[in-house]
C-alpha cells in the first residue's frame, strides 16, 4: 500500500510505531521496521545523548530499514539536553523524527538541514495546524482514545480526523485506539495517510518489556483505563491497578487543592519498575483503550502483516461490493 506517509519515510506499510518511555528500545524499533512499518527509538529513555548515540547504533545493527526516534519536549526547571541529543540525532544519520510535547520549532532548522523528515504527534487540529506553519513534514493526529497524554479538548477520532482532514494540507497518520486492519481502513476513510501504534506494539513478541505488562494489556478491557492528573490540566489515560486507584483518591479528597508533589509516588520514576520488573501495581503506566481490542501477544510481522491483510481484503471486497451494489 503507497501512500503519502510510506513515500516520506520511505517505508512499506503506513504503520508508525509511537515514542514510548522505557518501551521504544532499539528492539522495538528494529522489530516494526523489518516488519515494514517505521520504529521509533524513544529518545529521553536515554539518559544522555552519548547513550542515544549508542541505541541508533544498536538498532542499526539489527535492522537495514528506516527507523526514527522520538524526541519529547517537556516542560521542566532543568530541562534535559534537547541540544545533545539533536546533535546525536542528526550525527547518527537518522531520517525520521517524531516529536511531542511543546513546540518543536527552535530545533527544526538544525533537523531539515539534515534532511530529517518531522512528524510532530498534535491532540487538536489548531496544533496540527502550527506544526504545519512551522514546517514539520506530517502530523500524528492524537485522539481521546489514546494512551499517555490526550490534551485537554476531549476530542475523539471519529471527529478529529475528519476536521484534520478538512484543514491540513501536509499528510497525517490517526494515532489513539488503533490496532487492526479495520481501523487502517477506517483511518484512510478518515482523510489520514496511515496509522501510529503505541499500546498494540507493547503487546508483542519484541516488545522489550516484562510479561505482566504484555498479559495486562490482553485481559484489559476498554473500559479499564482512567484519566489521571485532571486537575493539573496534565491528563494521561493509564491502566487502572492499585496505584491508579490511589491516585484518584487524592485527586478527589484534596481537589483544587492538589499539587504534583501529593501524587509524585504514584507517577514519578515508576516506569522501569513496570515495564521492566513488571511490578505492576507500582505506579500509574500509559495505555490507551484499545486494549480492549488487543487479544494475543504476535511478533511485530504477524501484527503487521495480519493489519495489511485485513486492510486489503476490507478494501477489495466488503468496501468493493458497497461501490458496485
Amino acid at each position: 500500500m503507497k501512500t503519502r506517509i510510506t513515500d516520506l519515510f520511505g517505508i512499506e506499510h503506513p504503520i508508525l510505531q509511537g515514542g514510548m518511555h522505557f518501551v521504544g528500545l532499539a528492539e522495538m524499533a528494529a522489530a516494526v521496521s523489518n516488519a515494514g512499518g517505521l520504529g521509533i527509538i524513544t529518545g529521553l529513555t536515554q539518559r544522555t545523548p552519548d547513550d542515544l548515540a549508542k541505541e541508533i547504533a544498536r538498532c542499526r545493527e539489527m535492522t537495514d530499514k528506516p527507523f526514527g526516534v522520538n524526541l519529547t519536549f517537556l516542560p521542566s526547571v532543568t530541562p534535559p539536553d534537547y541540544p545533545g541529543y539533536i546533535k546525536a540525532i542528526i550525527e547518527s544519520g537518522v531520517k525520521a523524527v517524531e516529536t511531542a510535547g511543546n513546540n518543536p520549532a527552535k530545533y527544526l532548522p538544525a533537523l531539515k538541514e539534515a534532511g530529517i523528515k518531522v512528524i510532530h504527534k498534535c491532540t487538536s487540529v489548531r496544533h496540527s495546524l502550527k506544526a504545519e506553519a512551522i514546517g514539520c513534514d506530517a502530523v500524528s493526529v492524537d485522539g481521546f482514545e489514546c494512551g499517555g497524554h490526550p490534551g485537554e479538548d476531549d476530542v475523539p477520532n471519529f471527529v478529529l480526523l475528519p476536521r484534520a482532514a478538512e484543514e491540513l494540507k501536509i499528510p497525517f497518520v490517526a494515532s489513539g485506539g488503533v490496532a487492526n486492519g479495520r481501523q487502517l481502513v477506517a483511518a484512510l476513510a478518515l482523510g489520514a495517510d496511515g496509522i501510529n501504534m503505541g499500546t498494540r506494539f507493547i503487546a508483542t513478541q519484541e516488545a522489550p518489556v516484562h510479561h505482566n505488562v504484555k498479559q495486562a494489556i490482553v485481559d484489559a478491557s476498554e473500559l479499564d483505563t482512567r484519566l489521571v492528573m485532571r486537575p493539573l490540566r496534565n491528563t494521561e489515560r493509564v491502566l487502572n491497578n492499585a496505584a491508579v486507584e490511589r491516585l484518584l483518591e487524592k485527586e478527589k479528597a484534596l481537589g483544587a487543592n492538589l499539587k504534583f508533589e501529593d501524587i509524585i509516588g504514584e507517577v514519578a520514576g515508576v516506569y522501569p519498575i513496570i515495564m521492566q520488573k513488571g511490578e505492576m501495581d507500582a505506579g500509574a503506566w500509559s495505555c490507551g483503550m484499545v486494549a480492549g481490542l488487543i487479544h494475543d501477544i504476535p511478533t511485530c510481522k504477524e501484527l503487521i502483516d495480519g493489519i495489511m491483510a485485513e486492510a486489503d481484503a476490507l478494501i477489495r471486497q466488503r468496501l468493493a461490493a458497497f461501490a458496485t451494489a
